[in-house]
C-alpha cells in the first residue's frame, strides 16, 4: 500500500514536486478539471436551487479510473491543486469523484513550487474551502445560464451559429465603442511652433528647444506669427528647477505582467499566461494568477542581498507595497522569482525573456527611487501674448532605473522632455536661431491592443486574473473581433522655417496610421453588440458586470450563498430573455447602409451583411440582377466609403488574352484566384487581386501546373502490378490502386514499402 498520494493538475507540476518529496510520496496529475457541466442540455437544474449537473468527459475517464485505484490503495490523499478558486474547485471535484471525505481530506496550497514551500504546506494542511468552491461554481453556472439563454436568441434574431457570454460581450462592447469613436473622429490640422534658442551673451551658443504654448489653426496665422518674431525680444519670465523622485513600479500582478510583456516583449495575453504557467510548474516563479503586489519578508531580504551584491548598499530600499484591488481573490504574493539569487534560467528563448522581465521588475521594486532635476523655462515675447515653454529633466542618481523602467502604452506616449537646460534667471534675454511651424494632424483614439484592453477591463472591475486571457481568445475565435496590423500611410505636410529673418517653406512627407496587433470589431461583432445593447443593456452594462464580480467575491468570503446570488441575477435576466423572444418573430438583419450613387451607372450602392458575410451591393436596373462584392479584410460596413465600395466591383478582372483565352482574377469561396480556361491557381497572402499584374498571374498558373504535374508523377511503381502506385497528394503520399485511393499508415516510409505490404494496406483499408 502506498503511504501518500499527492494529486496536482499538471504533469509538469507533478514532476517538479516529486523531486522535493521522499519515496513515501507518489505525485500524480489530474490533467486539469476532471468534471464539468454536462454538455447535453443546460447542465443546470434551475428548479432545484440551480444544482449543477456534472459529468466526467470521455477523455478523462481513464485518468479518473487510475486516480481512483491509486487513492483507494493510499493511506493518505493530499489534494494539491492551485491556490485560487479554480484550483479549489478541482480539489473538490476530485474529492467527490474519488469518494474522499470532504471534511477529512488533506488540502495543501503553496504559491511557489520550492522544497521549502511544499514541506511547509505538508506540515500545515487544511480542508477544502467550500466558499471558494461555491464562488467558482457560481461563475460557471452563471456563465452557462447566460450563454445557453442568449445564444439561441442570437440564432433566431441575428444569425445562426452565434454565441454570447457575460464578460466576453462586455469586452466586445468596449472594442465596438472605440471603433465608433475612430469612425466619427474628424482629424484637424494645426500648426505647432518649435524654436531653437540660446542665452544672449553665450559665446558657445548652447542651444535648447522650446515649444509655443498654443497652436495655429491656419497656415496664414502661423506665417503671420513667424513674421512677427522677426526683431522680437524674448525674455525669460519663469525659471523653475526642482528636485523630484521617481519611484519603482510594484512587483507584477497578473494583469500588469500581461501588459508589460505585451509592451516590452510583444507577447499576447494568452502566450504570457502559457509561458508563466510553465515557469511556475518548473518551480521558477510564484503563482501567476494574483491580484497582490505583496512580497514575503524572505523575498524582500533576498532582494536586499542581491541588490547590495550587484550595485552596492546605497541602491537597496527594502519595503513592501500595499494591494489596492478590493476583494483581491488571490491575496498572497505578487509574481516573483522563487529564488531571487537566480538571475538566469535554462529554457526556451521566450521562457528566458519572461523570467528576466519578472526578475528585473521584482528586484527593481526593492531599489531606491531615482533622483532627478526637473526644469521648466517660460519665455515671453515683448509684443505678443503667446509664450514659449522649455522643459528639461536630468537624472542625478539613477536608483532603480539602473536595472529597470516600466514601459508605457503607445497611445499614452507624449513628446519626451529634453535633457539639460542652461542655467537661466528671470529677466534673462534669449535669442532664436531657427523657428519652425509644422503642420500637425490630430490623432484619433487608438484601437485597443490586448494589453490596453486588459488594463481597461481591470479599471472597470470586470473579470479577474484568470479570465482575461480566455476572454480575449474567445471573442477572437467567435469572429466578433480580429487582431490586425496596418502599414503606415504617407502624407505631405507644410513646414515653414524662420531663419536669419527669412521664412522658407517646404513640403515634408510624414508617416501615420501604423498599427500593430490592434483589436478591431468585425461587422458581425458590431451587429451582435448592437442587438445585445438594445435588448439586454443591463447585462452588458459595465457597472452591472463589475458588481457581479463583487458578488462572486462575497460568495468566496462566505457573506452570501451562491444560490441566492444566482437567483437574484437569473430571475430578472430570464424576464429579459422572454421579452426579447416576444419582440420579433423574424430574424433581424442589419439595415443596409446607402453609400451613394455610382457615377457610371446612376445606380444606388449599399453595404450590408449577406449570407456569406459583409458585402456591397450595386442595385439592379429595371429589375435585373444585382451586383455583389465582398468587403476586404479590415473594411467595415459602418466606415466603408463609396469610392472604396466601387473599387470592390472591379472583380473579376480581365488581364487580357493568353493563348486565345481570357486570363481572369477573382475572389471565390476559397479566396482570391487567377483563372485561365479551366485552370485555377490560388493567390498567395502577399498577392492583391485588385492590383496583381499579368506577369504575376502567369507565374502563379505556371507554379500550379508544375505542382499538379509533380503530384501526377508516381513516387513508386511495382513490377508485380503496374496498377499499384504510390503518389503524392494534397495531404501527403497515398496508394492509388485500380481507380481508388488508400491512405498510408502513419510513419510509413515510401522507399521501404514492398508490393506485399501495399496489398495488405489496400485489403485492410476501410471502404
Amino acid at each position: 500500500m502506498q503511504e501518500n498520494l499527492v494529486i496536482v493538475e499538471s504533469p509538469a507540476k507533478a514532476k517538479t514536486i516529486e523531486k522535493f518529496l521522499g519515496k513515501d510520496f507518489m505525485v500524480k496529475s489530474s490533467f486539469g478539471h476532471i468534471r464539468d457541466l454536462a454538455k447535453k442540455g443546460l447542465g443546470v437544474n434551475i428548479d432545484n436551487e440551480f444544482e449543477p449537473i456534472y459529468e466526467i468527459p470521455e477523455d478523462k475517464r481513464k485518468v479518473v479510473e487510475d486516480l481512483s485505484r491509486l487513492s483507494q490503495s493510499a493511506k493518505t490523499v493530499w489534494l494539491a491543486s492551485d491556490e485560487d478558486r479554480e484550483g479549489e474547485a478541482i480539489a473538490w471535484h476530485l474529492a467527490k469523484v474519488l469518494n474522499l471525505p470532504i471534511d477529512r481530506t488533506k488540502r495543501i496550497v503553496f504559491h511557489e513550487i520550492t522544497q521549502r514551500a511544499i514541506l511547509n504546506a505538508i506540515e500545515s494542511p487544511r480542508t477544502i474551502d467550500l466558499n471558494l468552491v461555491n464562488a467558482q461554481q457560481a461563475r460557471r453556472v452563471l456563465d452557462r445560464l447566460v450563454g445557453f439563454e442568449l445564444s439561441p436568441i442570437l440564432w433566431k434574431k441575428v444569425r445562426p451559429a452565434l454565441s454570447a457570454g457575460r464578460v466576453q460581450s462586455v469586452a466586445v462592447r468596449l472594442i465596438v465603442e472605440r471603433e465608433r469613436e475612430i469612425i466619427n473622429f474628424k482629424s484637424v490640422a494645426q500648426f505647432r511652433v518649435v524654436a531653437q534658442f540660446y542665452l544672449a551673451g553665450d559665446a558657445a551658443k548652447n542651444l535648447f528647444k522650446a515649444t509655443l504654448s498654443q497652436g495655429f489653426a491656419t497656415k496664414a496665422e502661423a506665417e503671420q506669427f513667424l513674421h512677427s518674431c522677426i526683431g522680437e525680444q524674448f525674455t525669460v519670465s519663469k525659471a523653475e528647477e526642482k528636485p523630484v523622485q521617481r519611484y519603482a513600479a510594484p512587483p507584477f500582478t497578473t494583469s500588469t505582467l500581461q501588459q508589460e510583456a505585451s509592451r516590452k516583449l510583444g507577447m499576447s495575453v494568452s502566450q504570457t499566461m502559457s509561458v508563466a504557467q510553465k515557469l511556475y510548474e518548473q518551480g521558477l516563479i510564484t503563482y501567476m494568477r494574483t491580484d497582490s503586489v505583496n512580497l514575503s519578508q524572505m523575498a524582500i531580504t533576498q532582494c536586499k542581498n542581491e541588490i547590495t551584491r550587484l550595485f552596492g548598499a546605497k541602491y537597496s530600499y527594502p519595503h513592501n507595497f500595499k494591494t489596492k484591488t478590493k476583494g483581491a481573490q488571490e491575496a498572497h504574493e505578487a509574481i516573483r522569482p522563487s529564488y531571487i539569487e537566480r538571475q538566469e534560467i535554462e529554457g526556451t528563448a521566450t521562457e528566458k525573456r519572461l523570467y528576466d522581465l519578472i526578475w528585473k521588475r521584482t528586484v527593481a521594486s526593492q531599489m531606491v527611487p531615482a533622483e532627478l532635476d526637473r526644469t521648466q523655462i517660460v519665455i515671453d515675447l515683448k509684443h505678443r501674448k503667446e509664450q514659449f515653454v522649455a522643459q528639461g529633466e536630468v537624472v542625478r542618481f539613477d536608483g532603480f532605473m539602473r536595472l529597470y523602467s516600466e514601459s508605457v502604452d503607445e497611445d499614452a506616449q507624449q513628446d519626451g522632455e529634453g535633457g539639460i537646460l542652461p542655467k537661466m534667471s528671470i529677466g534673462d534675454s534669449v535669442q532664436y536661431t531657427t523657428m519652425t511651424a509644422s503642420e500637425r494632424y490630430s490623432v484619433a483614439p487608438s484601437r485597443y491592443n490586448e494589453a490596453t484592453l486588459v488594463k481597461r477591463l481591470e479599471e472597470l472591475g470586470i473579470g479577474r486574473p484568470s479570465t482575461y486571457a480566455p476572454t480575449i481568445t474567445t471573442i477572437i475565435n467567435r469572429g466578433y473581433v480580429v487582431k490586425q496590423s496596418k502599414e503606415s500611410q504617407k502624407r505631405q505636410v507644410m513646414q515653414m522655417t524662420l531663419s536669419q529673418d527669412k521664412i522658407a517653406e517646404k513640403l515634408v512627407t510624414e508617416s501615420y496610421g501604423k498599427e500593430k496587433n490592434r483589436l478591431a470589431p468585425t461587422d458581425i461583432g458590431m451587429v451582435v453588440n448592437d442587438y445585445l445593447e438594445t435588448q439586454f443593456s443591463s447585462i452588458i452594462d459595465y457597472h452591472f458586470t463589475a458588481n457581479v464580480e463583487k458578488e462572486f467575491d462575497r460568495v468566496a468570503e462566505g457573506e452570501i450563498t451562491w444560490t441566492d446570488m444566482i437567483r437574484s441575477f437569473y430571475e430578472p435576466f430570464h424576464v429579459l430573455v422572454n421579452s426579447a423572444i416576444g419582440t420579433q418573430s423574424d430574424r433581424t438583419t442589419q439595415p443596409a447602409r446607402v453609400l451613394g450613387i455610382d457615377p457610371k451607372t446612376g445606380l444606388t450602392v449599399k453595404a450590408r451583411i449577406g449570407r456569406y458575410g459583409p458585402m456591397v451591393e450595386l442595385e439592379s436596373a429595371d429589375g435585373g440582377k444585382c451586383q455583389f462584392a465582398s468587403l476586404k479584410k479590415g473594411q467595415l460596413i459602418e466606415s466603408i466609403s463609396l469610392e472604396e465600395a466601387l473599387e470592390l466591383f472591379a472583380l473579376p478582372r480581365n488581364l487580357g488574352d493568353l493563348n486565345g483565352e481570357a486570363l481572369m482574377v477573382g475572389v471565390g469561396k476559397f479566396g482570391p484566384y487567377v483563372r485561365h480556361g479551366k485552370t485555377f491557381a490560388s493567390l498567395t497572402k502577399s498577392d492583391d487581386p485588385y492590383t496583381i499584374t499579368r506577369e504575376r498571374a502567369e507565374e502563379l498558373l505556371k507554379e500550379s501546373a508544375e505542382k499538379q504535374r509533380a503530384q501526377a508523377e508516381p513516387l513508386r511503381t511495382f513490377a508485380e502490378d503496374p496498377n499499384m502506385v504510390i503518389k503524392s497528394g494534397l495531404y501527403g503520399p497515398y496508394i492509388a490502386y485500380n481507380g481508388k485511393n488508400y491512405r498510408l499508415p502513419k510513419g510509413a516510409k515510401i522507399e521501404a514499402l514492398s508490393y506485399t505490404e501495399c496489398q495488405r494496406i489496400v485489403a485492410k483499408s476501410k471502404k
